[in-house]
């Protein structure tokens, strides 16, 4: 009898489960959202900003379970990224299909501009970039009747125009369709056609607290639009979604599942700490409702949670909390990412070690420093390695970073001082860094360990690898976006910088064990 029991709680936990999923369904620094569906494939992508290489795409079978495939843009001649920076580099982009062929644009900020780039497979590889003329961000496409229509929104508008997509030819002159509710910042516009009307969705009032998504239709695709009068049609910044933990709703994209019911995919941030968020803007999904010839309802109307009580498809979400246990015998895999343009020799494998040679220059001077990591994808997480710096001089430093940009990050290192080697905390804020705590220890090598309850960071250290001392904490809101400005999210990672280079000096190195990042 009790075997019974046990058997009917587990099928009812498992029924539970499989009619619910938490938000954000891909946490951390996923902003900007673009989904398509082929067949019963969902395939989704995110901007990348400074980040090499570029442009995260994910595929998925059931819209609420997610697997990274790769990333677009994987090679230096698709994304050049010099001097960007949080403000800079791949903004919003959008993913369609059509023909047999994926089509992909985006705008490389500060390197370019709006672009479009093809793929017969979504894991890649896809074409060089071929560059558009129509300016603005957040490019999106749609395809009807053998022509290619482009939005954007230069000069704050909402612009429509033709384009050849095998040369990027623009073949009509730039119409303006629709500047939205009056709020700042009209983006993000998708076209979809539904019923016999063209619907123009865009988001609204800058990707901060007051940003939402709205909506417009015509009967034909040139306009006139007429906006939904219930709009914004996803918002927080109100009454009803001001408690939230979910704020900064918007940016969004529209998609139809195979049995006939509709979701969208948005950004928005989970705030920590009363109103600051660090791990970025992430990806959350939302149930739409959209009936013949009427206007689409988000979540009834309703805020989104992070725990929804329904399912796109009935399948059990996996568990979030992940735990990546990195060895480097062979490339890394596609979650890790470099800044900017990474100098490809200053990172080897051997025999079962990363050797990072020390760019040069500190991390705040944003050149291409020797930094490779992975995105935060919890607020509660404990990431490790193990480093040695025999080859490090006086002037270098070596260890992890918690990384949001290069006017505000906070590291773990060791640097070879007296016969001993120092290894300290230390934090940059804007124009102010500081060493928060320090200790010396015998020969040239350490575990180095970060750790987050969401509220603090830890930075640790220890000899054996069995006791540890922490040097120094450090509260998340200090590596916020409402504290630093920009647009990305925290990165773990590990690196090797010299401060003070001499020619009279020779290259030095650091080399790492593994590294180990794991979700509480």
């Amino acid at each position: 009898m009790k075997k019974f029991l046990c058997f009917v709680c587990l099928i009812m936990l498992t029924l539970a489960s499989s009619a619910q999923y938490h938000n954000p369904i891909i946490p951390g620094y996923h902003p900007a959202p673009s989904i398509c569906r082929v067949g019963a494939d969902f395939y989704l992508v995110n901007s990348s900003s400074q980040y090499f290489p570029g442009i995260p795409i994910y595929h998925s079978t059931d819209l609420v379970n997610w697997e990274l495939i790769g990333n677009v843009l994987d090679r230096e001649s698709q994304l050049p990224l010099k001097g960007a920076t949080s403000w800079f580099g791949i903004f919003a982009p959008t993913i369609r299909y059509h023909d047999g062929l994926f089509y992909l644009v985006s705008t490389n900020v500060g390197n370019g501009g709006n672009f479009l780039v093809t793929a017969k497979d979504p894991r890649g590889p896809w074409s060089e970039p071929i560059w558009l003329e129509q300016r603005g961000i957040d490019p999106s496409l749609w395809f009807e009747n053998g022509k290619c229509y482009m939005v954007s929104n230069p000069d704050n508008t909402i612009m429509l125009c033709e384009i050849d997509p095998k040369t990027g030819k623009q073949l009509t002159p730039g119409k303006p369709l629709w500047q939205g509710m009056g709020m700042r910042y009209p983006e993000a516009p998708h076209i979809y056609k539904k019923d016999g009307w063209y619907y123009l969705l865009i988001s609204e009032g800058g990707t901060e607290i007051a940003h939402c998504m709205t909506i417009a239709r015509s009967k034909n695709i040139y306009g006139p639009y007429v906006g939904n009068p219930a709009n914004p049609i996803l918002t927080h910044c109100n009454v009803r979604g001001q408690d939230s933990q979910i704020q900064a709703t918007g940016h969004g994209d529209l998609i139809q599942a195979g049995d006939g019911s509709w979701w969208t995919v948005f950004l928005a941030y989970r705030h920590f700490g009363i109103n600051y968020h660090h791990l970025g803007r992430e990806t959350f999904l939302a149930p739409v409702e959209w009936k013949t010839s009427q206007w689409p309802v988000i979540n009834g109307g309703q805020p989104v949670d992070t725990l929804m009580n329904l399912n796109p498809l009935g399948v059990a979400q996996q568990s979030q909390k992940r735990h990546i246990h990195t060895t480097f015998e062979k490339p890394l895999g596609p979650e890790w990412i470099y800044i900017q343009n990474p100098d490809s020799s200053n990172y080897q494998m051997r025999e079962g070690w990363l050797q990072l040679i020390c760019s040069r220059g500190p991390l705040s001077k944003n050149d291409r420093p020797t930094f490779v990591g992975r995105r935060q994808e919890s607020p509660k997480m404990v990431a490790e390695t193990f480093l040695n710096f025999e080859e490090g001089l006086p002037r270098d430093e070596a260890g992890m970073t918690v990384y949001q940009f290069h006017d505000g990050h906070a590291e773990i290192f060791m640097r070879p001082t007296n016969g001993k080697t120092q290894v300290a905390v230390k934090c940059q804020l804007k124009n102010v860094e500081s060493i928060m705590g320090s200790a010396e220890i015998d020969g040239y090598s350490a575990y180095l360990r970060i750790r987050s309850d969401g509220d603090f960071y830890m930075f640790d250290y220890s000899v054996d690898g069995k006791t540890y001392k922490t040097l120094a904490t450090l509260n998340c809101t200090l590596l916020s976006t409402e504290v630093l400005g920009g647009f990305t999210g925290v990165v773990i990672g590990m690196y090797a910088v010299e401060n003070n280079f001499s020619e009279a000096y020779g290259r030095s190195f650091a080399m790492f064990d593994f590294f180990d990042y794991q979700e509480q």
